[in-house]
């Protein structure tokens, strides 16, 4: 896949929309340096943006811009504004994924990004920390929120997608109330 594919702006990646756009204005000035800034833009969107569950709140975004201006989403809506902030400064970041089991033994899904910085890919997972949750940004080891156990079935799909997968996107879209949908409507596989 061509770089190109990673710096794309879509209807979801939004990056051209005054909310992303200033946001990513505002932390590049910060920043020059392409690490400092990717870094930068993670710990915005990792600390800065709530996690839908974590906050016990409803609201469903999806965009970038959604998320940017409702400062709240799933990890896949943080992954999207990620996505977008680094894409604008043209940084190469793309989407991955992870099945994952939850206590009940149930299958879902959990979004991550991918930034392309010194010559590799780096996975990042902006989703917020909370106790028993501590992703880092880090292009040395994967800091992730889950580490995957596959005694347990999970997997990391090796992917690194150019934009968000339709399964994702369609599940965003079919509700009205992100907590409902994480009750028993997330996806569980790709």
């Amino acid at each position: 896949m061509s770089p190109e594919a990673y710096l794309a702006e879509d209807a979801v990646i939004d990056f051209g929309r005054p909310a992303v756009r200033l946001l990513a204005h505002g932390l590049r000035a910060q920043h020059d340096d392409d690490v400092e800034f990717a870094k930068a833009a993670f710990e915005h969107v990792r600390d800065n943006v709530a996690h839908s569950w974590d906050a016990q709140d409803p609201t469903v975004s999806i965009t970038a811009s959604d998320t940017a201006v409702n400062g709240v989403g799933l990890c896949f809506a943080k992954a999207h504004l990620l996505a977008a902030i680094l894409r604008s400064q043209g940084i190469p970041t793309g989407f991955c994924y992870q099945r994952l089991t939850d206590d009940d033994q149930s299958y879902l899904l959990h979004g991550l990004v991918a930034v392309f910085l010194n010559g590799d890919w780096h996975r990042q997972d902006p989703r917020g920390n909370k106790p028993g949750v501590d992703a880092q940004f880090s292009i040395k080891e994967e800091r992730l929120a889950w580490p995957v156990r596959p005694e347990r079935g999970e997997h990391d799909y090796p992917q690194v997608f150019p934009g968000p997968h339709p399964t994702v996107i369609a599940a965003l879209q079919a509700t009205d109330n992100v907590l409902d949908l994480c009750r028993g409507g997330l996806p569980s596989s790709l």
